[in-house]
């Protein structure tokens, strides 16, 4: 069994950043790790465990903000298609090939 978080959290004042970012700190702290920036997993060995970790997160939620929660199974999970496009990433200069004579 899978848990997909996905959420949509406000921003606009100190307070809200705060919030924001104490709730992806606890989801980490409950063994989330980040798939994408507002979409965290989890894998779970049952459906008792991700209930267990479903009424954690309800117990951490922010007053203001959107929050989902889907549970798939591992087969529905293998079945996922990422798509990521390239990464740049920065070349180091080539170096100088020194001889020897």
């Amino acid at each position: 069994m899978w848990l997909f978080v996905m959420f949509d959290l406000p921003t606009n004042t100190k307070k809200e950043r705060k919030d924001s970012a104490k709730f992806r700190k606890d989801l980490e702290k409950d063994g989330f790790a980040m798939h994408q920036f507002s979409v965290y997993i989890r894998y779970c060995a049952s459906l008792e465990s991700a209930n267990v970790h479903i009424k954690r997160i309800k117990g951490f939620v922010p007053e203001k903000g959107k929050i989902s929660i889907v549970m798939i199974t591992d087969k529905q999970y293998a079945g996922i298609i990422n798509l990521w496009g390239a990464i740049e990433k920065k070349s180091r200069p080539t170096p100088m090939q020194l001889e020897f004579f």
